[in-house]
């Protein structure tokens, strides 16, 4: 298997070979240094020889609609750096071929490192391109940076063959061997060995629950064949597959048939038999890849991705029941217990490690999160090529924090599983952690294509609608999650559209729906006190932090409650009453965590002044996180600054904002706790308002009221426009500094009259009247 997933991702022309995985060109082994772009162009020509890619298609595959270039500079520059490297020439090309005016064509002949050649040049017909581009589609390209679903029609003259525009519909097994251990074993099992096609798919857990609902029947229904094959047909999916295992003897006998959905014909059967009971497992892998091939997959795809079941999964039949009970739970609380005891039956059980990553990251649980993530990536070796992908994409996401690669795995995932939402997912994250907000946009609206009835897909989509001001939008988004009965893990994003909308109503029934409920009532808590604090109320926000903290505790969440009490201490700061805030500071400890809680401390820190500890806590960040992206161009941006204006110079603290600049507009928090949105910006505004630059203080601070959705009811959304009008102030523009100041106050009218910041501003708007 490994030999498959290597020549898969290797290709040579030349000399040189090209790791897709790695993104790395090779000339004899050794590896020549080569920039992203004119990478990212070497790919694209690899996937067709022989072939003419327009410059059109080269902008569309590597520069997204919403980046903001000089596209033709950039394309030639691409071109002339890739040429360079290669030792090619435009006059002599022994490689790329420049058609003026039309594109490029790679004109050396491509292998895989098998030696199978990739068809090039003249006298290959359009078939045996079409071939050849659908073998290198397969092996895919790395362009940039989790869900179920997939889909099958009929093929035109082929009746009993599937093509990748439909749905399969799996059901349940008919077990009659008295043994409840294959009890949604040998289902869960079929689905990971039907996932590793990137042609077929299945009709997701979620699709499967809401069509069961419509047919007034609870989502625990047993999927029999008849029950199976009505989902099937009120999704309009193509297929219906079902499963049988009996014990005839002392032998196993399991049969796989796929039925027409409409007519109820059969379509396929298999059959595969095991001696005992720990080859059950070997018996159904076996059977699915022969079902795959009379489904219509192509061999080729079968043999390249088609890692056993004990490998791609466990050998532990309990094991992978648990993990199957998991996946079924429907929140990441209840899954956790599935997981963890998935994980004791089998400790080499890496798809469970995964999933528990990112079920404790989802929840704020960083640390904890980022173990189990490390965990799978050690076992991969052991995974299929999809499984493999994700671990890798969520190893470098939640781990070592390397966007760049995690960008890598999750676009080559795409690329061979282009029906696979997770990786539509993976990349959505990214691109909103980077401040790209209309691309993670398009991410999230295709993983919701494809995964209609998910409540976390809806989620996504609402929230990055709001992320681009698109209030709307979002709130409609929200509605229709709400219609569908998906809105289970909608609730915090339709409390922050509500926030936009000045809905105190529907915020206070988002807390009150989220009380008791863990994994919930925290979050909605803490986005509360945000709220109070945004007001000015720093008293109640004091007891919604405490209570937000004491919720997460009783949940086991010790990461996301320290990161309540650290945001906390944080407002103080902000809000100028530093004695409280260091008094916090001097009991606490500061969790080493790659997110909210490390961060939210050294912030802290940083709003009372103390220096000395600042700076050995951002040297131990630094030394901690090298290949971090948020940290090493977000966070220690942030905090560098605080320490140069803490030395009273503002131009070097301007200095270190620059590496921040083009991520600024970005979510850096892993979890859906985002509160620490637009620092970046408004330590920027800082900067320029010590360094007496009025004119870019004020930029800065109108930045953040331009984008509400993203700061939302963070303080520094209230603050800014304190700052804005001391801005003003500091031109001389006496009216516009007024308007900013009453802003301030309006929004304060109820503040609790002790805050000294309040008290600031007051002060400094009797001295403009």
């Amino acid at each position: 298997m490994a030999l498959e997933v290597r020549s898969s991702t290797i290709l040579r022309f030349g000399v040189f070979e090209v790791d897709l995985r790695s993104g790395e060109l090779r000339k004899q082994g050794v590896r020549i240094k080569l920039q992203e772009q004119p990478f990212h162009v070497l790919t694209v020509l690899l996937q067709r020889p022989g072939e003419v890619v327009t410059r059109e298609e080269l902008r569309n595959q590597n520069w997204p609609a919403d980046t903001f270039v000089d596209f033709d500079n950039s394309l030639n520059t691409a071109i002339n750096k890739l040429r360079e490297s290669l030792g090619d020439s435009a006059d002599n090309s022994r490689f790329i071929e420049t058609l003026p005016r039309r594109g490029y064509r790679f004109i050396a002949p491509v292998a895989g490192v098998d030696g199978a050649p990739r068809e090039t040049g003249t006298g290959v017909s359009a078939r045996q391109r079409s071939s050849s581009r659908k073998i290198l589609v397969t092996a895919a390209i790395a362009v940039l940076a989790p869900g179920i679903a997939g889909g099958l029609l009929w093929r035109a003259r082929h009746d009993r063959r599937l093509t990748e525009k439909g749905t399969i519909v799996l059901g349940d097994f008919a077990n009659s061997t008295g043994d409840a251990v294959f009890d949604g074993t040998l289902r869960e099992g079929l689905s990971v060995q039907l996932h590793q096609s990137p042609s077929l798919g299945l009709i997701s857990e979620e699709g499967i629950h809401q069509t069961l609902r419509m047919m007034e029947r609870p989502a625990s229904t047993r999927l029999t064949p008849e029950i199976t094959r009505e989902v099937c047909q009120r999704t309009s999916s193509a297929a219906a597959l079902d499963g049988s295992i009996a014990l005839i003897g002392t032998r196993y006998t399991l049969i796989l048939k796929a039925v027409n959905c409409a007519s109820g014909d059969l379509l396929a059967s298999t059959e595969a038999q095991a001696n005992d009971k720990s080859h059950v497992l070997d018996a159904l892998g076996k059977a699915s890849s022969e079902m795959r091939t009379k489904l219509g997959e192509s061999l080729s795809t079968v043999q390249r991705y088609n890692t056993p079941l004990e490998q791609a999964t466990t050998p532990s039949l309990e094991a992978l029941q648990a993990y199957s009970l998991g996946g079924k739970s429907g929140d990441f609380p209840t899954a956790i217990p599935f997981l963890q005891r998935a994980i004791q039956l089998d400790p080499g059980f890496a798809m469970a490690y995964d999933q528990l990553g990112g079920a404790y990251q989802s929840m704020g649980e960083t640390v904890r999160g980022a173990e189990n993530y490390r965990k799978a990536f050690e076992l991969r070796g052991r995974m299929s090529e999809l499984e493999k992908l994700f671990v890798e994409g969520d190893y470098y996401r939640g781990v070592t924090g390397d966007l760049v690669n995690a960008k890598r795995s999750y676009s080559l995932g795409e690329q061979i599983y282009p029906r696979e939402p997770g990786f539509r997912g993976g990349l959505g994250l990214i691109y909103m952690a980077l401040g790209q907000h209309e691309s993670a946009l398009k991410e999230h609206q295709e993983a919701l294509r494809l995964l209609p009835y998910d409540s976390m897909a809806f989620r996504f989509v609402a929230y990055t609608y709001l992320l681009l001001d698109r209030v709307e939008d979002a709130a409609a988004t929200a509605r229709e999650a709400r219609a569908k009965g998906l809105d289970s893990a909608v609730g915090p994003t339709v409390y922050s559209i509500a926030f936009y909308q000045n809905d105190a109503p529907e915020m206070a029934r988002q807390v009150a729906a989220a009380s008791g409920k863990t994994g919930e009532e925290d979050l909605l808590l803490a986005l509360n006190a945000d709220t109070a604090a945004y007001f000015g109320h720093l008293g109640r926000a004091r007891e919604l932090s405490r209570q937000a903290s004491n919720s997460a505790r009783r949940a086991g969440e010790n990461e996301a409650s320290a990161t309540y009490e650290n945001v906390a201490t944080l407002r103080e700061g902000l809000f100028g009453n530093t004695d409280q805030a260091r008094e916090h500071i001097r009991v606490a400890t500061p969790l080493p965590s790659v997110g909210d809680s490390y961060y939210g401390f050294a912030l802290a820190l940083a709003y009372t002044g103390n220096a000395n500890r600042l700076q050995r806590l951002v040297e131990d960040f630094n030394k901690r996180f090298p290949e971090h992206t948020i940290v090493q161009f977000n966070y220690l941006p942030i905090l560098r600054a605080k320490l140069a204006l803490m030395d009273s110079n503002p131009q070097q603290a301007l200095t270190d904002l620059e590496l921040a600049a083009p991520y600024e507009l970005g979510l850096p928090a892993i979890s859906f706790y985002n509160w620490p949105n637009l620092y970046p910006v408004y330590v920027r505004g800082e900067a320029y308002l010590a360094a007496r630059k009025g004119s870019e203080a004020a930029a800065e601070f109108q930045k953040i009221l331009d984008h509400r959705g993203i700061v939302l009811n963070e303080p520094i959304g209230a603050l800014a426009h304190l700052q804005l009008g001391r801005a003003y102030a500091m031109q001389g523009d006496i009216a516009k500094a007024r308007a900013a100041y009453q802003d301030f106050l309006t929004l304060w009218k109820d503040a609790d009259p002790d805050i000294p910041i309040l008290k600031q501003a007051k002060a400094e708007y009797r001295k403009l009247q």
